[in-house]
């Protein structure tokens, strides 16, 4: 695993005509502070990245589909610097992804037709303070 970056289960309240999923509280470890909260669609096999904030902190929950994660650690100082790591998270394994800032970051839908994902972040979206790289910038296998 990623130093700082934290999996964290999520509650799956099961009622008739559909479920509720939780997803973030006050005190849920790695929230910080309410800045802004978007979700984006992701199609089929398709993967958005490399993207890298230096400022904010990333919560990450995907409430339809399955999206496989893959960070990778640029922070220097860092016990894993320059280290991969991968989850897939989505209906199946319902988490809460918290990436810290500095920490790589793509994705790539797993399901059928579309994803959703749910991104709550802890500043409003500044697009100054990030950075995006073509996906081949990092040597990364993304067939398995």
């Amino acid at each position: 695993m990623i130093q700082d970056v934290l999996i964290s289960d999520l509650k799956v309240i099961e009622v008739e005509g559909g479920n509720v999923l939780h997803s973030s509280k006050l005190d849920d470890t790695g929230f910080k502070k309410f800045g802004e909260c978007y979700f984006s669609y992701i199609d089929y096999r398709f993967i958005k990245g490399w993207k890298r904030h230096s400022l904010v902190t990333l919560n990450l929950t995907v409430p339809l589909g399955i999206v496989k994660f893959v960070m990778f650690d640029s922070r220097e100082n860092s016990k894993t610097y320059k280290k991969f790591q991968e989850v897939l998270i989505g209906e199946s394994n319902y988490k809460r992804l918290t990436i810290p800032p500095l920490v790589w970051v793509a994705f790539q839908g797993l399901e059928y037709k579309q994803s959703i994902l749910m991104n709550l972040i802890d500043l409003k979206h500044d697009p100054s303070e990030s950075e995006n790289k073509n996906i081949d910038y990092f040597k990364y296998d993304w067939s398995s």
